[in-house]
């Protein structure tokens, strides 16, 4: 069906914590390098429901610490399809140019290219002037579409864009960014021969399997790992995981750390978890974390993107004498995006990834998106611009 341009696009705008309303903007007109993305899908993050309560703190103790500025409009997991592209074209992944009609995932960030850490190759989220949709990127200035909560996304110069492969449906590809967050388990398992682990079958704790906990479930299960153990406090997100390939889950609202612990170290021959992944999105669970990993273990902090405060951690018996490598992810990789489609894609019929997006609201449902997100009743929470 042909798609008719309107003179304004709807969008989902948080104007201050706990409110979030309906707004109409002009359809921009675009820049030089800019794409317009028509939004099929934008998944409520953890870090969405953060900024939903007030909780705005991000990257702290970094040199681009911020408090987040509202009005914004969320929405940095998307999917859509290219309505125009601005004057000089503009490339995906791989150099091929863009043209309207192609279906793609956007990175969620856009970096300077100039700073000491982008010209270094790191991370693109290490990059000192990073802007972000949905969160750095707000929508009081023109053009306003920042974010996918919204029927049109503005996509600036520099960000990266990744062709969706045609097998991969639009619930599936909308996970693609939270996927690319678990290259902390990849960077794992280089590690885990070094401190006395197998070099593959490892066994992998995630504790907190919301969407994020989730995908690295789904990551560590297709990429071979051994036992696979899930820690939450939702039964319902645990029988999920079960279907995932949870070989153990543990409610934490019905079990103890000292239970949980003795159970995993059962569940592993004694030793504890090779790999334990923190994607709980609270500072609490990070002390349980360390003590779930075997000696010489490996702990991914993956969850804590907003600042909610400080635990106490004894650097020496947590850390130290047991021989744990602690790795720190704020983010995904921009080099994590492709190979993310392509294993999602590649596994539609071994996994029932289409299946963790349980809900979706439209636009003046948002808010509603955002409170029961934060439940039981739902896996994962996608936006549907196109839905009443």
């Amino acid at each position: 069906m042909t798609q008719v341009a309107t003179a304004t696009v709807r969008a989902a705008v948080m104007r201050a914590p706990g409110h979030v309303e309906v707004t109409e903007f002009p359809r921009p007109e675009l820049r030089e390098g800019e794409v317009l993305m028509r939004v099929l899908l934008s998944g409520v993050c953890g870090t969405d429901k953060h900024t939903y309560r007030g909780e705005t703190k991000q990257y702290a103790g970094t040199a681009h610490e911020r408090d987040l500025a509202y009005p914004l409009i969320c929405g940095h997991e998307n999917v859509g399809v290219v309505e125009a592209v601005g004057p000089g074209g503009a490339l995906a992944s791989g150099g091929r140019p863009l043209a309207p009609g192609d279906r793609i995932v956007p990175g969620a960030n856009v970096p300077c290219g100039t700073c000491r850490f982008c010209l270094a190759g790191a991370p693109y989220y290490f990059c000192e002037q990073l802007d972000d949709y949905g969160n750095s990127l707000g929508c009081a200035n023109p053009p306003h579409l920042f974010g996918g909560w919204a029927e049109h996304m503005v996509l600036l110069p520099g960000t990266p864009l990744f062709r969706v492969p045609d097998e991969l449906p639009d619930e599936v590809a909308v996970l693609t960014e939270p996927m690319s967050v678990t290259h902390g388990l990849d960077t794992a398992r280089v590690l885990a021969p070094g401190l006395g682990g197998a070099a593959f079958g490892e066994t992998v704790a995630v504790v907190g399997v919301g969407p994020l906990g989730l995908c690295h479930l789904v990551k560590a299960r297709l990429t071979g790992c051994g036992k696979l153990i899930a820690i939450d406090r939702m039964s319902s997100r645990l029988a999920f995981a079960e279907e995932l390939g949870a070989t153990l889950t543990l409610n934490a609202e019905e079990t103890d750390t000292d239970e949980r612990l003795a159970r995993v170290r059962e569940h592993t021959d004694g030793l504890g978890a090779d790999v334990v992944v923190d994607c709980s999105g609270v500072p609490e669970t990070f002390p349980e974390a360390l003590r779930l990993a075997r000696f010489g273990g490996v702990v991914v902090e993956a969850g804590a993107f907003v600042d909610l405060g400080s635990v106490g951690v004894n650097p020496s018996a947590d850390i130290c004498t047991r021989n744990i490598c602690v790795l720190g992810v704020g983010g995904e990789t921009a080099q994590s995006y492709g190979p993310a489609l392509e294993l999602m894609a590649r596994n539609l019929d071994v996994l029932p990834l289409e299946r963790i997006v349980s809900h979706r609201f439209g636009l003046a449902g948002a808010a509603e998106a955002l409170e029961l997100s934060q439940t039981a009743a739902t896996i994962k929470v996608a936006i549907d611009p196109r839905l009443e």
